[in-house]
């Protein structure tokens, strides 16, 4: 196994979670992984379990209309509150008036779109690196790791978890907006150290996508920290040439494969806001409809028997998991 390039003592973490990360240098899991994550949630191994994720919901008004509607009469189960957006409180209102809603934190570490922007929750002063010199969040990815601190990061990370369970938000999970925190191997050491913290289950890439990225063990490593994900993720796959999007969603559900799988849209009203917003307004919109009102995705979803669940099971299963090895 890739040894780890954090020094445990540097990490800071109670002794609980410095045991768990002991555990995940020596590559010895923390949680016996013998049975099936579905299996461990109650299912059986060949159920095909699927989780669909809204994100960026908060980022305005066009998203949040979509996730709720998405959340409340769709196939959308569960969705990513991004905190330092202007319609966060929106989302607050919400959450409030659905306690039972499944709502994680969209980490946020950029404000990629020309004329709507947003800066960061924590003081500027404790995370200059990730602010650009017109203020903001930078643009890219890459400008993130060029010109900040991977404790910049868990930093503001740390406060846009903050930020979103002082609002009363029972917070079911995390991922990261625009794979911010999951592209370079120091980042995504300090996503998984907010996910230990905070003893909540996240999104990870395929095995292939972190082959690429150049830390391959990192999904071993989060199994040992006895983090719960899902078996797959639907990220780098897209519409064949001459696709249609509901084609492409109809054939990602028909190749779904037995455990737990995660996609996530980012489901938007069409509007004149979307549109002056961002440059996929029209795809968010499209997404929208395939999973919110469109008869023939649900019934396809019911006639192959999959399993519609959100990451508040995975949640459950992982801090009971974590209690009973008493971590």
């Amino acid at each position: 196994m890739e040894r780890l390039a954090l020094s445990l003592t540097a990490l800071r973490l109670p002794p609980a979670a410095l045991a768990l990360l002991a555990v995940m240098a020596t590559g010895c899991s923390a949680v016996p992984q013998q049975r099936s994550l579905a299996e461990r949630l109650g299912y059986k191994a060949t159920d095909r379990l699927l989780i669909i994720n809204g994100d960026d919901f908060g980022m305005c008004h066009s998203a949040n209309t979509a996730t709720i509607d998405s959340l409340t009469n769709g196939l959308m189960t569960s969705a990513t509150v991004m905190t330092p957006c202007p319609w966060f409180l929106e989302v607050v209102r919400f959450a409030k008036a659905n306690p039972k809603a499944d709502i994680g934190v969209h980490l946020t570490h950029t404000s990629e779109w020309q004329v709507y922007r947003w800066g960061p929750v924590a003081p500027v002063a404790s995370v200059p690196g990730l602010v650009d010199p017109q203020g903001y969040l930078w643009h890219g990815v890459e400008e993130v790791y060029a010109h900040a601190k991977a404790d910049e990061a868990l930093t503001e990370a740390r406060a846009q978890l903050k930020k979103a369970l002082d609002a009363g938000i029972d917070v079911t999970h995390l991922d990261s907006h625009m794979g911010g925190m999951q592209y370079n191997g120091e980042f995504h050491r300090r996503y998984l150290q907010l996910a230990v913290e905070s003893n909540l289950p996240v999104r990870m890439g395929s095995p292939e996508t972190y082959e690429k990225a150049g830390f391959p063990s990192i999904r071993k490593e989060t199994q040992a920290l006895g983090l719960v994900f899902a078996d797959r993720l639907v990220h780098e796959e897209n519409p064949k040439p001459g696709e249609a999007r509901k084609a492409f969603w109809k054939r990602i559900l028909t190749d779904l494969k037995p455990g737990v799988t995660e996609l996530y849209i980012h489901a938007s009203v069409l509007s004149e806001e979307s549109k002056a917003t961002t440059n996929t307004s029209r795809e968010r919109a499209e997404d929208y409809e395939i999973f919110t009102h469109d008869a023939e995705m649900k019934d396809l979803v019911k006639r192959l028997g999959i399993i519609r669940i959100g990451y508040r099971e995975l949640r459950d299963l992982q801090r009971r998991e974590r209690a009973a090895a008493g971590k």
